[in-house]
């Protein structure tokens, strides 16, 4: 929900030249960004792990070169969304979902403290860590890309990829290394210029026929509800309609592509706000990006979808939209 203090700043009648004239400029400036960047350690992008295990996933998302932090970054959000007290079906536990016998067999005690606890993340994600270093250990003689085939053992043992000499051809395990190795550019601070989403305009062009439309908390536009919507049912049904399925909520669909740079923000892009800015999953409200430093959205209720700046204090940062991003984003999550 966005903030009351926000104003609609351009009427519904100029929408169309409007948006003409802000996507016009932003692609001008955007063919001045410069492309490249510093060479180096993976970084972490703004926000996007809570800042709470931030240190932790740094530090140990370095302890060997099958691995960095935004993997395993990914590797955490994927099985839990960083819930310390996620529990699965399965009885896998914690924010890194170990099952009882794995954790007994490689569980660390990461803080020191004389215990291993699966529940806290200062022992879950060193022990995840250490053992996604150790599968590459496994797997090292294994042809092919040594993080890929780490992942296939952890989804499908080692055994299976010394036997099939890499990612073995089993459906399951193949989505798991594809997911996350998709997932973790999310994570990831982009070195050089994020490349342009193909699919922008026709979001940006689906969500300006939507101004005008009243508020409503839930809301996917369907016709039940009035064709109405709340901010991330907009947007999700913006991009729908370029066959591109983002999760339903704000804070998930920040992880459905690389987060550019303010400077380097093209229409389309989605835009996000919280009220804290260390942390993607409290994030609140989301947008559409459309140039000039405002976006469509749909802003609380009493109000309709409307332009309003971005550049206020609660902006948190923006994610450009991939197919194989939105993909990767995991449609459920184990519960507590």
């Amino acid at each position: 929900m966005r903030k009351t203090w926000l104003v609609a700043s351009v009427g519904v009648g100029g929408a169309l030249s409007f948006v003409a004239l802000l996507v016009f400029g932003t692609y001008m400036a955007a063919g001045s960004i410069a492309s490249g960047g510093a060479s180096g350690s993976v970084g972490l992008a703004k926000g996007a792990v809570p800042a709470t295990y931030q240190p932790l996933v740094q530090k140990w998302g370095n302890l060997c070169k099958a691995i960095n932090p935004a993997l395993l970054a990914a590797q955490l959000y994927q099985e839990s969304g960083f819930n310390p007290r996620a529990k699965s079906p399965a009885n896998a536990h914690g924010i890194a979902q170990f099952i009882p016998g794995t954790w007994a067999a490689h569980g660390l005690d990461g803080d020191k403290d004389g215990d291993r606890d699966v529940w806290d993340p200062q022992d879950a994600i060193p022990s995840a860590a250490s053992y996604d270093c150790k599968l590459a250990k496994y797997v090292k003689d294994a042809p092919g890309d040594p993080t890929k085939n780490m992942l296939a053992a952890y989804n499908a043992g080692a055994y299976a990829v010394i036997k099939y000499g890499g990612v073995p051809p089993y459906r399951e395990t193949q989505n798991y290394v594809k997911t996350i190795t998709d997932l973790s550019k999310s994570f990831a601070r982009p070195v050089g210029r994020v490349e342009p989403s193909r699919q922008a305009a026709g979001a940006i062009y689906y969500a300006q026929k939507k101004l005008g439309t009243p508020y409503l908390w839930g809301g996917n536009g369907t016709a039940d509800q009035g064709g109405r919507f709340d901010c991330s049912g907009l947007t999700l049904a913006a991009y729908r309609s370029v066959d591109i399925t983002l999760p339903r909520v704000a804070n998930d669909q920040y992880n459905a592509g690389p987060h550019p740079k303010r400077s380097e923000l093209l229409p389309g892009d989605l835009v996000f706000f919280s009220d804290d800015l260390t942390n993607s999953r409290a994030i609140r409200h989301v947008g559409i990006y459309v140039g000039g430093g405002y976006m469509i959205n749909a802003p609380r209720p009493g109000a309709v979808i409307r332009f309003d700046p971005i550049d206020t204090p609660d902006y948190f940062g923006a994610t450009r939209v991939t197919e194989a991003g939105a993909e990767a984003v995991p449609a459920k999550r184990s519960e507590a």
